[in-house]
């Protein structure tokens, strides 16, 4: 079985997206991840590759009816992101575990199918992001028990996020897939926009 598991926040103002709401405002900021996250179920939640998943926290958004009815949901707990994860990971069935936040614009079915493939031959997968982080962790459970300080000392949301985590997977063997950033702040998503009316001018659309 190929899982993809989304980490989502429950889209309330002033919840969600802080840092970028304190330049564009708190309300577009929840508006925007509620698009981004609608965007990411169109473009690979019915994927027949994969079954996927929205990782909601809080908990007490589980059964919210702003996620969509048809896809599963799972509660992420309690913890930091590390914590949070290696629940998942660990709790999870046998398989392809591919977690992925959902602030990430440039995710399609092309890299996550990437993700899952490189699983095949490697006990983990990383997606880096620019800032030292990354926007994808995949492991291959069931081969291998899960290494035992996963996540152990990982300075989340820093530049060291990586790197910290690479040093918690012990001998597992990793793969690395494309480079891709997150949208946290407004100058994030100013780029996004200047990048996709490029995109839209070398296709023919209107710049």
């Amino acid at each position: 079985m190929q899982h993809l598991v989304i980490l989502v926040k429950e889209p309330v103002p002033g919840r969600v997206k802080t840092r970028l709401g304190r330049g564009i405002g708190m309300v577009a900021a929840a508006w925007w991840f509620r698009w981004q996250v609608t965007r990411l179920l169109r473009d690979l939640g019915r994927d027949p590759r994969w079954i996927t998943w929205l990782a909601v926290t809080p908990d007490t958004a589980f059964a919210s009816r702003v996620w969509p009815a048809h896809v599963p949901r799972w509660p992420q707990g309690n913890g930091d992101l590390g914590d949070r994860m290696k629940r998942i990971f660990r709790d999870f069935p046998s398989g392809k575990i591919v977690i992925i936040g959902a602030d990430v614009p440039g995710v399609s079915a092309r890299l996550i199918a990437s993700a899952f493939l490189a699983l095949g031959r490697n006990d983990a997968v990383l997606g880096p992001s620019g800032d030292g982080g990354y926007w994808l962790i995949g492991l291959r459970r069931g081969s291998r028990p899960l290494p035992s300080r996963l996540f152990a000392g990982a300075r989340w949301s820093t530049e060291n996020a990586l790197a910290d985590t690479e040093r918690t997977f012990g001998t597992f063997q990793v793969a690395g897939i494309a480079c891709l950033d997150d949208v946290d702040t407004a100058s994030d998503l100013a780029r996004l926009s200047k990048g996709a009316r490029r995109s839209m001018a070398l296709h023919g659309g209107v710049a």
